[in-house]
C-alpha cells in the first residue's frame, strides 16, 4: 500500500492541531504589558506543546520516508497515534488556564505518556514491515535510548505534577529539549528508499 495518502493525512491532522491550539490564545482586552501577564501560563503551555507536536512530525516524517510502504496495522497505529496527538489542545488548555495545577499538569503527562506509546508502536510496526531486526531501518534506529527514556520520564512528571508541579513542568521541557537536538540515525536510510525502483 502506497504510504503517500498516509503521509497526507497524517500532516493534515497536525496542522490543524496546531491551529486548534492557537485559536485557545485568548486576545487580553487592554494594551499594557499588565494584560499580558494572566496569559503567560496559557502562552508557555502552548510553546510547550507546539515543540512537542513539532518534534512528532519530524520524527513521523522521517519514520515514513524510511520506509517503502504501509499495511493496515500501520495505518491503524498511525490513527492510535493521532487520536492521542489529537488531545493536545484540551491537555494544553486546561494546564495552561490553571496554571500548571497538579491535575491538568498530570493529564497533560499521561496524554504525553499516551502519545509516546503510541509512536513506539508505530515504529515497531514500520520496522517490522520494512524487514524486521536485520532491516536497514531497525539498524539505523539502533538502541532508540531517547525513545526509551521518555516515557519513565513522562511517568516521572505525572507522579511529580501531585506534589511539585514545577519539577513536572521542567521534566516535560526536559524531554523536549532532549528531542530537539537533530537526529540523523535516519537519513542515510531516506536516501536509499528515495532512489528509483528497478
Amino acid at each position: 500500500m502506497d504510504k503517500n495518502r498516509l503521509e497526507a493525512f497524517s500532516d493534515g491532522v497536525l496542522a490543524i492541531i496546531i491551529t486548534i491550539m492557537v485559536l485557545e490564545l485568548r486576545v487580553p482586552h487592554g494594551s499594557d504589558l499588565a494584560t499580558l501577564r494572566p496569559l503567560l501560563p496559557v502562552f508557555l503551555s502552548y510553546v510547550l506543546s507546539f515543540l512537542y507536536l513539532g518534534i512528532y512530525w519530524n520524527n513521523h516524517h522521517h519514520l515514513l520516508k524510511a520506509s517503502r510502504r504501509v499495511n493496515g496495522g500501520i495505518l491503524w497505529a498511525n490513527l492510535h497515534l493521532l487520536f492521542w496527538l489529537s488531545l493536545f489542545p484540551f491537555a494544553t488548555g486546561w494546564m495552561g488556564e490553571n496554571h500548571f495545577a497538579p491535575l491538568p499538569s498530570a493529564l497533560y503527562g499521561a496524554v504525553l505518556l499516551l502519545a509516546a506509546i503510541a509512536y513506539y508502536i508505530l515504529q515497531t510496526l514500520i520496522v517490522a514491515e520494512a524487514g524486521g531486526a536485520q532491516s536497514s531501518l531497525a539498524a539505523a534506529i539502533g538502541k532508540d535510548w531517547k525513545g526509551k527514556l521518555s516515557p519513565p520520564l513522562y511517568l516521572l512528571g505525572i507522579i511529580a505534577s501531585f506534589f511539585a508541579p514545577t519539577v513536572a513542568s521542567g521534566v516535560y521541557v526536559l524531554v523536549a529539549l532532549m528531542w530537539l537536538i537533530p537526529d540523523r540515525r535516519l537519513e542515510p536510510v531516506i536516501r536509499v528508499s528515495d532512489k528509483p525502483q528497478h
